[in-house]
């Protein structure tokens, strides 16, 4: 049996942040990264819509059996949606069945100031860019992501999001200097 598998755009790129085995970098072409806030979370989080003209890079793992349990729990305010293969770029072996999933627009809007982005869930995100794609991947993370007038709340400190992860000085500077040059106000916890 070939085991589905998941295109992950944001903190999934974080292998750290979870044990889905056979990941590998890959691109999509078709959607754009945003961010995203609904009344089931608390913080923004990123989400992707679909925009013809957009190409992301992100990592596909299988889901052993198909057995979506316990990614389905841990991304609870976002529907799941089948992949057309042919959107997909990978150097992997061949897959029949990549999903991806996508906050429901109808319980979910553009982020702002009543739904923050938690630093330390930017931080899992850039740390796992930098690992898989490199300081140009993390560039091409920022230029793909939109909303980032939404607010940001530094929560390194006592992190809210349940799977901080501990940066580096030198990643902790990288996401410091990509934050200074997008975001206009940063509210400390």
């Amino acid at each position: 049996m070939q085991h589905p598998y998941f295109f992950g755009y944001g903190s999934l790129v974080n292998l750290n942040t979870h044990a889905f085995p056979h990941a590998a970098p890959a691109r999509i072409k078709g959607w754009r990264r945003v961010w995203r806030e609904t009344d089931l979370r608390p913080a923004a989080f990123l989400s992707v819509e679909p925009d013809p003209q957009s190409s992301l890079d992100g990592v596909i793992a299988a889901v052993p059996e198909g057995d979506w349990a316990a990614l389905d729990a841990r991304e609870y305010a976002y529907g799941r949606h089948r992949v057309e293969l042919a959107t997909l770029r990978i150097d992997t072996a061949e897959v029949s069945d990549v999903q991806l999933y996508a906050t429901l627009p109808e319980i979910s809007r553009s982020a702002g100031a009543n739904h923050p982005i938690l630093l330390s869930y930017l931080d899992v995100v850039v740390q796992g860019y930098l690992a898989q794609f490199g300081e140009d991947g993390v560039a091409q993370f920022f230029a793909t992501t939109h909303g980032w007038d939404a607010h940001i709340l530094d929560d390194r400190g006592t992190p809210i999001y349940p799977r901080a992860q501990s940066l580096t000085s030198s990643e902790t500077a990288l996401v410091d200097a990509w934050v200074q040059r997008l975001v206009t106000v940063v509210h400390h916890r």
